[in-house]
């Protein structure tokens, strides 16, 4: 799905779709947080419109998660992708909020931690990685992530403000999750005809 156009990666038959995510890159530069929940089958395009909206993050930094299915089972997993890389900067929380993320990812000994702290906690990371640059957060094939790690996602998509943060999470339809109800959403449908034929046309060789 994707051609080249001055330099810059596009992707055929997605105007409408391409012209979204930059704005909400636009909005991240200009100080505003954004949600967006892409919403498709199986295959239909949103690895692409993600990789699209990587691609052209200029100024930004861009944190990306995949979920991965042999890994619903374990607490957590998704979010240590996401916050991994922002660990080192634990010590600017709260206490309370610190030693649940630091319990939760096992950098601490403790039980179980509260949810609601650590949900806090991702935020709080977020935002103040936030505050040197925009910072685009991209979760892919959320239909696969662990549940905690889902609800603390969409915990912090409904509590980001003027944090200069996009936050886009793609999922397959059909799914029976509820977790990012309520978000504004984007369905992606299939190529028209035309655009299918020029996708076609584009590849090297013959099909």
């Amino acid at each position: 799905m994707r051609r080249q156009r001055d330099g810059i990666a596009a992707l055929y038959g997605r105007r409408s779709e391409c012209a979204i995510l930059d704005d909400l890159v636009a909005g991240a530069r200009a100080g505003r947080s954004q949600v967006l929940v892409v919403r498709g089958d199986a295959g239909i395009g949103k690895t692409a419109l993600l990789d699209y909206m990587e691609a052209n993050a200029a100024g930004c930094r861009v944190a990306r998660v995949a979920g991965v299915e042999a890994e619903m089972e374990l607490p957590y997993a998704g979010l240590h992708q996401l916050c991994g890389p922002f660990a080192d900067r634990l010590d600017r929380l709260p206490d309370p909020r610190r030693i649940a993320f630091g319990t939760a990812f096992g950098l601490t000994a403790g039980q179980a931690p509260d949810r609601f702290l650590v949900g806090l906690a991702v935020l709080d990371l977020l935002a103040d990685r936030a505050e040197q640059q925009p910072l685009v957060c991209l979760v892919d094939d959320a239909q696969w992530l662990d549940r905690v790690s889902a609800q603390t996602v969409a915990f912090v998509a409904r509590r980001l403000l003027a944090e200069r943060i996009v936050l886009v999470v793609a999922i397959r339809n059909p799914s029976d999750e509820l977790d990012f109800a309520g978000l504004p959403e984007l369905t992606i449908s299939g190529l028209t005809e035309a655009d299918a034929g020029r996708l076609l046309d584009s590849l090297p060789g013959r099909i």
